[in-house]
């Protein structure tokens, strides 16, 4: 089984997450943010993965450092669970549609983090979360994972929709490039780093 715990504690937050790849897409989130909660509740049940994750954050001052370690947490998991990444299939794509929204995500386990993110979200909030927060998010993960992701919201009205059919379609990418089918290392290179 690929899993992996962090333990993230710094003077804003204290974060845990327990990350197993090959799960049911079972989800116990408690960040202090119910949006956060619903998207990273999103990527686990959609990805099929397993995720436990508690943070207790600094709400009092902003939502940012909760968003961001909750982020960090379980890029640093997901990229631990991976090990050597020997295997996998490495890249994944996910289309999701939500009523009106449809997004696009593109993945690719190279090791090598490269976010590229495009939600075109307009209210200033979705519930007590930023919405620049909903996208930091998403760059935060692709970066601690080691990972390229693309992720385009292709069309919507709703941000709410724009924001969780971007989560699901990178939860469908990831669900796909994890997968494992092979014993070497899908690189040229002969390492994913």
């Amino acid at each position: 089984m690929r899993t992996a715990t962090v333990a993230r504690k710094t003077a804003e937050t204290d974060v845990t997450a327990t990350l197993t790849l090959e799960g049911t897409g079972a989800a116990e989130v408690a960040t202090g943010l119910g949006f956060l909660d619903h998207l990273l509740g999103t990527i686990a049940k959609h990805a099929r993965f397993d995720l436990a994750l508690r943070c207790e954050g600094d709400l009092h001052v902003d939502d940012h450092h909760t968003a961001e370690d909750c982020a960090i947490a379980l890029g640093t998991a997901l990229d631990r669970a991976l090990g050597e990444r020997r295997g996998i299939v490495r890249f994944g794509t996910g289309f999701a549609p939500l009523d009106e929204a449809l997004s696009r995500s593109v993945v690719d386990l190279s090791g090598r983090p490269w976010p590229e993110v495009r939600l075109d979200l307009r209210r200033e909030r979705l519930g007590t979360l930023a919405t620049e927060n909903v996208t930091h998010v998403l760059n935060t993960l692709a970066i601690t994972a080691r990972m390229a992701l693309h992720v385009d919201v292709l069309r919507g009205e709703n941000d709410h929709h724009k924001a969780e059919s971007a989560f699901k379609a990178t939860a469908l990418a990831l669900r796909q490039a994890v997968r494992v089918e092979g014993g070497d290392v899908p690189s040229t290179k002969g390492v994913l780093a």
